[in-house]
């Protein structure tokens, strides 16, 4: 009985995971101001980074927000509902984000919506990533290089700031990030990826 319990739990947080995680709040946002599908524009993502490349500064710092919040939404509702899920809900929330059932399954590539898992799982955790990523972004000029190097760290300090439980959950994210991430490491590798703002050729 206490097996079935835990199955069906272990269900609801994925799949809650998946939903919050799954809202395309940049194409939403872009809609709602006019700009048509985001997914038209630069990159054809639908976060922030890409939605920067509309000009619209405003827009962009909207859907980096509430890319986040939907990671943190879904680990507090978790824990408040289901108790301690934070290994399946934060993701099942990025993978929400990268696969997205409402947009045939083409989202975006996890950055915002992997940091706000970090920081409602492991607040210190998420708290030494966004400053990664902020003093990568200063350096280098180039979101990816910094949303890379963010999550390359990601599990060490879960590991040392928090729980391997933590550190398994920030691997995976990391993982996942990676992987949507091919292009941008070719073009990095290649020196051809473009500055925060600019388009990829």
């Amino acid at each position: 009985m206490a097996e079935h319990a835990d199955s069906i739990m272990f269900l609801i947080a994925l799949l809650g995971g998946y939903l919050i995680g799954s809202i395309p709040f940049g194409l939403l946002l872009t809609k709602a101001a006019g700009l048509g599908d985001i997914r038209q524009v630069g990159s054809g993502n639908i976060g922030a980074t890409n939605v920067l490349r509309t000009g619209r500064k405003g827009l962009a710092a909207a859907t980096l927000i509430l890319d986040g919040l939907k990671g943190a939404v879904a680990i507090l509702l978790a824990r408040y509902f289901l108790g301690d899920q934070d290994l399946v809900v934060g993701t099942a929330a990025v993978l929400g984000h990268l696969f997205p059932v409402w947009l045939g399954f083409r989202g975006g590539k996890g950055v915002a919506t992997g940091l706000g898992v970090l920081l409602a799982a492991a607040f210190p955790v998420g708290l030494a990533c966004c400053a990664v990523w902020l003093v990568a972004a200063k350096l280098l000029k180039m979101s990816s290089a910094a949303a890379l190097a963010a999550f390359a760290a990601a599990p060490l300090f879960a590991l040392v700031l928090s729980s391997a439980d933590h550190a398994l959950m920030a691997l995976l994210i990391a993982i996942l990030v990676f992987w949507r991430h091919e292009a941008n490491i070719r073009r990095l590798l290649a020196g051809t990826e473009p500055r925060i703002g600019k388009t990829a050729k």
